[in-house]
């Protein structure tokens, strides 16, 4: 048996009044979604480890079997996994974002207006000319995400992610050493600097960015459209190399694998993971993306994988901007445009193919920021009985055979024979 997991990055939201108080997965048109539940087996899935936040570097790492306590070292090192750059000992790598602050000196968004992958990767050239050195590189990304290496760096400092904190005043959220970490004004042993030092490096290079990134031209020309502009970096979730068996060597069912997303730090856990990554000309991690070649690339990838992860992002961006809307036609076109074909497609198949759809986590499109609670998920699986759950939701998926489990109990079963 094969087993493909589709994920609705923070698709699972709150009930709206506007949506007569359902939340947007109840409110959307989902008959493919449905369809599964109704065939399936449903429940609730904890993907946030007691201590963590709930960012999707975290809630993805746990759906695929990790213990975080184990393997967790942030965003940056899988970022960097993603675009091919393998870490030395020495390197603190972090997500860094191009982001947009206002002019009342809050964090307007965290995507400096949406970014084209273009736009991105040539202002962030652009800083790696002026501000890059043998300390520190600046290597690009996709849109608005981008890499930043400091060789030396300590960890030990405390970030603000930017997407949990849209229109808060950015000053108060600068790069502060963490105070709980051993020693944290002290070198470490191995030569790195103290965790005060890269705090106050890598402020410097935030406020260098914004004087260096408004004299771009892209933001000049930006700026007399009427557009936002990309005006300040914003790096975060600093860490080192990472240790992670692969899949393989977890689940003897899994002999190869692949993993298909838009973005870096998800192929980055898949690389780690031992999961090649297919990229799909189009994709952009938005409800523009190219939906129908990442579907024809899961069926194309399982007619010789044994496993496929498909990581949609686009209700997740739909729910940090609040856009009602936007999120519930992203939740319909996840129905319409991935899953439904991939069902028509695989009720051909003699082969069974376990099928798993889930988020990650929630983000309320009121909120603006990612929630850890328990999120909806059904594993489908040829041929068993379904539970008596009829439609996907947050709701309906409580009363599931599976109840509420967590975290790696997720994948014992889906990888259950």
């Amino acid at each position: 048996m094969k087993h493909l997991i589709i994920l609705g990055d923070g698709m699972s939201d709150h009930s709206i009044a506007s949506l007569g108080g359902k939340t947007p997965l109840q409110y959307a048109s989902t008959p493919a979604l449905d369809r599964l539940a109704a065939e399936g087996r449903c429940g609730l899935l904890v993907t946030v480890p007691e201590g963590f936040a709930p960012g999707s570097e975290v809630a993805n790492t746990a759906i695929l079997g990790y213990d975080l306590n184990e393997v967790y070292e942030g965003r940056g090192p899988l970022e960097a996994a993603s675009i091919g750059y393998e870490m030395n000992p020495e390197d603190m790598a972090m997500r860094c974002n191009i982001i947009t602050l206002g002019e009342e000196g809050e964090i307007a968004n965290h995507h400096g207006g949406h970014l084209t992958t273009e736009e991105g990767t040539e202002l962030i050239e652009y800083l790696d000319k002026h501000l890059g050195n043998e300390r520190v590189k600046f290597i690009p990304g996709i849109q608005y995400r981008h890499l930043l290496l400091v060789k030396g760096g300590n960890k030990h400092i405390t970030c603000a992610p930017p997407h949990d904190n849209p229109g808060k005043q950015w000053r108060p959220l600068l790069i502060t050493p963490d105070a709980d970490a051993p020693d944290a004004d002290a070198p470490a042993e191995d030569g790195r600097m103290t965790a005060e030092e890269t705090a106050e490096l890598l402020n410097d290079l935030i406020l260098r960015s914004q004087q260096l990134l408004a004299e771009h031209t892209i933001n000049v020309k930006r700026k007399a459209e009427g557009r936002l502009t990309a005006n300040s970096i914003w790096p975060w979730s600093p860490g080192y190399r990472p240790r992670m068996l692969t899949l393989q060597q977890m689940y003897p069912a899994i002999k190869t694998g692949a993993v298909i997303s838009a973005v870096d730090l998800i192929r980055g856990i898949g690389h780690y993971a031992g999961l090649r990554t297919i990229v799909v000309p189009g994709m952009t991690g938005l409800a523009d993306t190219n939906y129908e070649g990442k579907t024809q690339a899961a069926i194309e990838a399982l007619r010789t994988d044994d496993f496929v992860f498909l990581h949609l992002e686009a209700t997740d961006e739909a729910g940090h901007d609040g856009d009602i809307e936007l999120k519930t036609r992203a939740i319909e076109y996840l129905d319409k445009r991935v899953v439904a074909p991939i069902l028509r497609e695989l009720s051909t198949w003699d082969e069974p193919v376990r099928i798993a759809l889930l988020p990650d986590h929630a983000t309320p499109v009121e909120k603006r920021i990612h929630i850890a609670e328990p999120v909806p998920f059904v594993i489908y699986t040829p041929g068993d009985t379904p539970d008596a759950v009829l439609t996907y939701d947050e709701t309906s998926c409580a009363q599931g055979i599976y109840g509420t489990i967590r975290l790696q109990q997720f994948m014992k079963e889906f990888m259950s024979d």
